[in-house]
């Protein structure tokens, strides 16, 4: 029997073994975000070690091997098929026991992270209480609880998660790499050189730019705050872990929303554009309730067309912003070409569904979308023209020197977990976003960050996935739109840019490797060019 032949086999025997398997784990785990209740999470777990298990055959990786270095796999598809199945047997290529042991303890962790509030004044408050404290309240001592609050996960789950690091460590030097950060990104398609240098680039493009506009908002927060800009601490910005930009401008940004619909903004919005969402919304959760996980985040179920989003939205720029999102991870999946092979039905890469994301994430601060689809006045419409080009700069600088805070973390975190860790997280910050270390105490800040559990080693995918919006972006205004470099991108009815994403890049799934897709896509490799020039420049 021809390798091919071979092959075709052995794929059709691991679907019939692992599409229902992965169903049922991902409706598991949908099931215990929206409960918190710990026997949904360890059913969720469960599922997801039998998953695992599959994939850690032994016999079924060397077949894969032994496949990949016969050179007689020929087809595309099937070529391509089988490099996604190899790498994704490889990372499970551990004995059992330790397996085992990887996913109970993360599913705990996620567990906790799930069902924790922080408590301020003896009261237990949610994840949007305390978000909604960090961007009104004037108090420096409030601020600073609810500040504390938002970290106080981290000393639930930080010694499960230096071990979880240990465990995952372990089972990358079992199939020969230094750590698992290093396994991650093989397995992921990336080369670790390559995100150095555009991580670096970025530090030194981004430094002079960075600091005048960190000067310009502590000048800003001083005053707010009547204290002086050397006294300004972690809690006196805008979010726990400055990622996003204060909202310091004359607008209200969440004035325009607060009584307003934005569900029905946004699927108003995406049947504009010929990419309706009802479908996605009608199997969605989208409100907070207790025990729900307080994040955000899309699911595909089955690549069939069963995709849904997780938020806890208020009528607010900040979950309009997230609510635009999640519906550009859901649309990517949702009008994926399902004519592919199961393997293939998926985005090119985490980081081209987060391009996507982001590209219409961008949109709640941008003031010809929000003209448009508040029907804003004529004079509203000039004063937020005025204020949002600003802000989305210094949001987007803000958030290159977050993701560069948490890349280099995490490089060094799986480099040796037993460091002192939250001494290197804080030499990170004061690198990186400028912020003036607090006083050391018995609460580790780094644990607070979800990611590193439930997503390891991918927080470098979104600054990937903010220079690949900016590249789609400018493809988009020379190529679809024709707008010259001074004028403003209205998407609001464009359907243009709709058959765009659904043909160029949804559709394509991951027939093509990423770099192959982003070249099909746009007329050149991922580059930086485009976010340096959009958000960078000379301004100050």
């Amino acid at each position: 029997m021809k390798i091919e032949e071979q092959l075709n086999n052995f794929i059709t025997d691991h679907l019939q073994k692992i599409k229902p398997l992965t169903r049922r784990a991902k409706l598991a785990f949908w099931r215990a975000a929206i409960s918190g209740r710990a026997e949904d999470y360890s059913e969720y777990g469960k599922l997801e070690l039998e998953l695992r298990r599959i994939y850690s055959s032994p016999g079924d990786f060397e077949r894969l091997t032994t496949f990949k270095k016969s050179g007689e796999v020929r087809k595309s598809a099937l070529k391509r098929q089988l490099d996604i199945l190899h790498n994704s047997y490889l990372e499970n290529q551990i004995p059992l026991e330790l397996l085992e042991k990887i996913v109970a303890l993360s599913t705990e962790i996620e567990r906790k992270f799930s069902v924790f509030r922080g408590t301020i004044r003896g009261r237990k408050v949610t994840d949007n209480e305390i978000k909604e404290i960090l961007k009104k309240s004037k108090d420096s001592i409030e601020r600073e609880e609810a500040w504390y609050a938002a970290k106080a996960v981290g000393r639930e789950v930080a010694d499960d998660l230096i071990t979880l690091v240990e465990l995952r460590n372990r089972g990358a030097r079992e199939l020969g790499f230094d750590n698992y950060f290093k396994l991650s990104l093989s397995v992921g398609e990336q080369d670790e050189a390559e995100l150095d240098t555009i991580f670096q680039d970025l530090f030194q493009l981004t430094k002079e730019p960075f600091s005048l506009v960190k000067e310009k908002i502590d000048n800003s927060l001083a005053a707010l705050y009547g204290v002086e800009t050397g006294e300004l601490m972690p809690w006196h910005y805008h979010d726990p872990f400055f990622q996003e930009a204060p909202l310091l401008t004359e607008i209200d940004w969440d004035g325009y929303y607060q009584d307003k619909d934005i569900k029905e903004m946004a699927v108003s919005f995406y049947e504009s554009l010929g990419l309706p969402v009802e479908a996605i919304l009608k199997k969605s959760d989208l409100y907070e309730r207790d025990g729900k996980n307080p994040h955000a985040f899309c699911e595909d179920i089955d690549r069939q067309g069963d995709v849904r989003i997780f938020c806890n939205l208020k009528n607010n720029e900040k979950w309009m912003g997230t609510l635009l999102h999640e519906l550009g991870h859901a649309v990517y999946d949702f009008y994926m070409n399902r004519e592919l092979p199961y393997l293939l039905r998926e985005p090119a890469h985490v980081f081209t569904t987060e391009a996507v994301a982001m590209f219409f994430g961008r949109l709640s601060s941008n003031a010809l979308w929000m003209q448009k689809m508040l029907n804003s006045s004529e004079n509203e419409g000039v004063e937020i023209e005025r204020e949002s080009s600003e802000f989305s700069r210094m949001t987007q600088l803000i958030f290159a020197r977050w993701a560069m805070v948490m890349y280099d973390f995490e490089k060094r975190l799986y480099a040796d977990p037993r460091q002192d860790l939250n001494s290197l997280w804080w030499r990170l910050v004061e690198k990186y976003q400028l912020l003036n270390k607090r006083e050391p105490g018995a609460n580790p800040d780094w644990p607070s960050k979800m990611h590193f559990s439930a997503a390891p080693c991918y927080y470098h995918n979104y600054l990937l996935g903010e220079l690949l919006a900016s590249q789609f972006y400018s493809y988009i205004r020379q190529n679809i739109l024709s707008c010259n470099d001074r004028d403003g991108v209205n998407l609001v009815g464009c359907r243009e840019v709709g058959e765009f994403f659904r043909d160029k890049v949804f559709k394509a799934g991951k027939y093509y490797h990423w770099r192959q897709m982003i070249e099909r896509a746009t007329g050149q490799p991922l580059t930086a060019e485009y976010f340096v020039s959009q958000f960078v420049g000379n301004k100050s």
